[in-house]
């Protein structure tokens, strides 16, 4: 076994280990915040479970090839439980990992990412594996799937630790994703402008003029973003230097198995 094949399974051990031992820790705690009503149980798993995607009301965002639906998904108590346990149950990539090749150079992606998924085998474009799937996240994907009523197989998730991370304009059209399949958006933590902007209105080429649309990712809110709007729309989240909370973010797909 290599030495980045054996890294991998060690940092896979380690977050397995770190959710058993939350788990324990949370049902040998007693002790229940009064003040939050009945969805401020320490139990993440409790709390989520209770959501009803029949409840849920989405708003609908619409302009020339973009369709997208955005609703509050997690109430605050919700949100604030799920963040929590992120932060104490992710593991992200590091060192080579956390790097990205571009114009023949290695740079440092400008935010923290894990990707899991439900085949060992399933990669990203950066050729990163994904990690298998842990119990917290699965049982959030369900909650997802049950909103959307698509089924996913795969997450990207990105640690923004403040303002100054951020994410260029791109499209998610890798050759991998299942054609036509929407990609669900979950935000946690810090509110941030998300910007959508048309593929010929961009630039010093543009052909034609199609105003952005903006958009502020809230915490515990979704965003299903639908085809065809990833074949003719670029998405970004710019940086926002007076900043200073943490943003997760979590992009569900559905990756096709090979």
């Amino acid at each position: 076994m290599d030495e980045l094949e054996t890294k991998k399974r060690r940092v896979e051990t380690e977050e397995l280990n770190k959710e058993k031992k939350c788990k324990t820790e949370r049902s040998s705690d007693k002790q229940k915040i009064s003040d939050k009503g009945e969805n401020s149980k320490t139990d993440v798993d409790c709390a989520i479970s209770k959501n009803g995607a029949k409840s849920l009301s989405w708003r609908e965002l619409r302009a020339e090839n973009l369709v997208c639906d955005y609703c509050m998904l997690f109430n605050k108590s919700q949100a604030d439980d799920i963040f929590e346990e992120c932060e104490k149950l992710l593991t992200y990539n590091d060192g080579k990992l956390a790097q990205i090749k571009l114009y023949g150079k290695w740079i440092n992606i400008p935010r923290k990412q894990v990707l899991k998924g439900s085949i060992y085998q399933i990669k990203y474009y950066t050729s990163v594996p994904a990690r298998p799937w842990t119990p917290f996240l699965e049982n959030i994907r369900d909650i997802i799937s049950d909103a959307t009523g698509f089924d996913f197989n795969f997450v990207l998730i990105n640690r923004y630790k403040d303002g100054h991370d951020y994410i260029g304009e791109h499209r998610d059209d890798e050759k991998d994703l299942v054609s036509g399949h929407p990609i669900a958006s979950l935000s946690l933590g810090q509110p941030r402008d998300f910007i959508f902007k048309h593929a010929s209105a961009r630039g010093k080429n543009a052909t034609c003029k199609i105003d952005p649309v903006k958009l502020e990712l809230e915490h515990g809110s979704l965003l299903v973003m639908k085809h065809p709007t990833n074949i003719y729309w670029y998405h970004s989240l710019p940086q926002r230097k007076k900043l200073t909370q943490v943003r997760i973010n979590m992009t569900f797909r559905k990756m096709v198995v090979k």
